[in-house]
């Protein structure tokens, strides 16, 4: 029984290796997510070929995100973004999505959207490289939440990226933040991923949080058309645990949509 929302899971370290990548696909894992913030563009090719293969063994069409870094700042344990930016897509990003284009990556995610006209500088950048790729809006600056109307209007599908977005709004306002968007983007009929920290103890446990089951129960019961994971499988222990846990958490919240229906998003 396959789910209706689909699992987004990004490639990594933990789960680059073909086998593991099989078995995740086996557990309904629906779309892969590369994150350009690590590794070479030679790293980044080789996943590509290696996603291709196996998906093509399997038998199965597996979109690819290309998510951009855009503005980042690496500080020593974690990360944060230049607010004097007067974009949110920088020189590296341009040539970033250059190579998502020349490689056929099927979505490109922008990431520190502020607002829309990020999105159209993206769509101008992807266009002059010869491509069409459909954008993919992460919202994680508080920003982002303030112009959200506009930015979902001009993206192709939204991303709620709550471990940036937590650093811009008080934690206990996430839920709330999570619910606007994804009934906005319902609205507007565009597809919303739901992301980060979904299952993160399974970095280093086999089996997740009742918070976390709860987490990902949510999400789906809110109009989530996807859900994703992070580290949980391009650098934890346990990745294909944690994409088959996903799977049993989405199906298990499906029963209770009532009729509620998911937009295809990365088809």
């Amino acid at each position: 029984m396959n789910s209706k929302a689909q699992i987004v899971a990004t490639i990594g370290p933990s789960s680059v290796d073909p086998d593991v990548f099989l078995s995740m696909l086996e557990h309904d894992m629906a779309v892969a997510r590369l994150n350009f913030s690590w590794g070479g563009l030679d790293e980044k090719k080789s996943q590509i070929e290696m996603i291709r293969k196996i998906a093509k063994k399997f038998g199965k069409h597996v979109p690819i995100i290309c998510d951009l870094p855009g503005p980042r700042v690496q500080e020593k344990y974690s990360h944060t973004y230049d607010r004097e930016a007067i974009s949110a897509i920088t020189d590296q990003d341009k040539e970033y999505i250059k190579f998502a284009v020349e490689q056929g990556i099927e979505y490109i995610a922008v990431s520190f959207v502020g607002s829309e006209k990020d999105i159209k500088l993206c769509r101008e950048v992807i266009k002059s490289f010869g491509g069409s790729q459909p954008i993919i809006a992460k919202i994680e600056r508080r920003r982002a939440v303030e112009n959200l109307d506009k930015i979902i209007a001009a993206a192709d599908a939204v991303m709620i990226a709550r471990g940036d977005l937590g650093n811009e709004v008080p934690l206990e306002q996430i839920p709330f933040i999570q619910d606007r968007i994804i009934k906005k983007a319902k609205v507007a009929g565009k597809p919303v991923i739901t992301a980060t920290q979904m299952l993160l103890s399974m970095t280093e446990h086999p089996t997740p949080t009742r918070a976390e089951v709860t987490d990902v129960a949510n999400a789906i019961l809110q109009g989530s058309d996807a859900v994703m994971l992070s580290e949980e499988t391009a650098s934890g222990k346990y990745p294909i645990q944690a994409v088959a846990m996903m799977e049993k958490i989405v199906l298990e919240a499906e029963k209770h949509l009532k009729g509620r229906v998911h937009f295809d998003i990365l088809a």
